[in-house]
């Protein structure tokens, strides 16, 4: 019994065994179709969005001296062809004039705009005028020369420095007094606050210091110091000897200097004002992706060498200032506080005006 029981569950067990191998076989792929491990299986194709076109029109408001306005747009252009960049550059009250007449109408003509002090852009931002755009680039900006909610970025480092004409003055002096001294009587001359950014926001500046504020500007009045339309002017007037003494952008005096005229830059030992002049998309712009990469391409180590080639000092960490300028860690920065500056700014303006006379 136990015998034919065995020879049962034997025949039952080559059973089962028969079965499974022919499953096994049927599963098999044929000798004309090979076997592909799962781990090299093609993965289903991805498409990616295509990168949105720069090209266009581009309208560029700004500040700058008209040849490194158009080194930049030439720099620009090389690398985006097909964006054509119409310009409109003066000084930053009558360009910043011209912007408000436009915003009054509805008609805001700038994509973006690049000019010399925060302030100026704190005002613009309050007016919901500036499209927040945090670049990539920006990164390498130290904060406090940018807007937190990104409608601003400072593109360079501008300190307004004492200019003085070495052929005149043998002894250079050290502070910022020298102007109110009897040595500098009817010798000294500054851009006008009225037309200048940069003299707007030095004398915001100057005015808020406890060493100087409006008795300094006293001063420079009792001085007889001459008030004049802008900082190329001022270097202009030292550089040629007609006065001895200037306050005007570094820039402008280590060019002259590389360039043979008898002048030297002076960091004053109390400090000195700094600009960064911010650059913004305007809110109205009718082409964002042009607008994007220009603002990108400036603050891009590409354009920060452009800055330093153009003799301006990088406000892009790692890339070195021209030769005969501070480093942005070298300069002792006078400041105030940004939001005080732009509120008083237009009464600032005034009361230098009735003061100074300055047009």
């Amino acid at each position: 019994m136990k015998r034919v029981l065995l020879q049962k569950w034997t025949l039952s067990l080559f059973a089962a065994v028969s079965v499974f191998g022919l499953a096994a076989c049927g599963s098999q792929p044929s000798s004309s179709t090979p076997s592909q491990p799962a781990s090299q299986s093609t993965p289903a194709a991805t498409t990616e969005p295509a990168a949105p076109k720069v090209a266009g029109t581009l309208s560029f408001y700004t500040s700058q001296p008209d040849a490194d306005a158009a080194s930049l747009i030439d720099a620009f252009s090389k690398k985006y062809p097909d964006v054509k960049v119409d310009l409109f550059r003066s000084g930053t009250e009558e360009v910043i004039s011209r912007l408000q007449a436009e915003a009054q109408a509805g008609q805001v003509k700038a994509d973006v705009l690049l000019v010399a002090d925060a302030p100026t852009f704190v005002s613009l931002k309050k007016q919901d005028l500036l499209m927040p755009y945090t670049s990539p680039e920006a990164a390498d900006i130290p904060a406090e020369w940018k807007d937190a909610d990104g409608a601003y970025t400072g593109t360079k480092v501008m300190a307004t420095v004492l200019a003085v004409n070495t052929s005149k003055v043998k002894a250079l002096p050290d502070s910022w007094k020298v102007l109110t001294s009897p040595e500098a009587a009817n010798k000294a001359i500054m851009p006008s606050p009225l037309y200048s950014g940069a003299a707007a926001y030095n004398v915001g500046v100057f005015t808020r210091q406890p060493d100087l504020g409006w008795d300094y500007i006293s001063g420079l009045k009792t001085n007889q110091m001459t008030v004049i339309k802008g900082n190329g002017a001022v270097l202009k007037s030292v550089a040629g000897g007609e006065k001895d003494y200037g306050m005007v952008v570094d820039y402008l005096v280590a060019r002259a200097k590389k360039d043979g005229s008898p002048v030297e830059i002076v960091y004053p030992k109390e400090g000195v004002p700094v600009i960064t002049e911010p650059i913004g998309i305007m809110k109205a712009t009718k082409n964002q992706e042009a607008a994007k990469a220009f603002v990108d391409f400036v603050l891009s180590e590409e354009g920060q060498k452009l800055a330093s080639g153009l003799g301006y000092t990088p406000i892009r960490k790692g890339v070195a200032a021209p030769e005969g300028l501070y480093a942005q860690d070298q300069i002792k920065a006078l400041s105030a506080n940004i939001d005080e500056l732009e509120a008083s700014r237009e009464a600032d303006k005034k009361k230098f005006g009735e003061m100074m006379g300055g047009k």
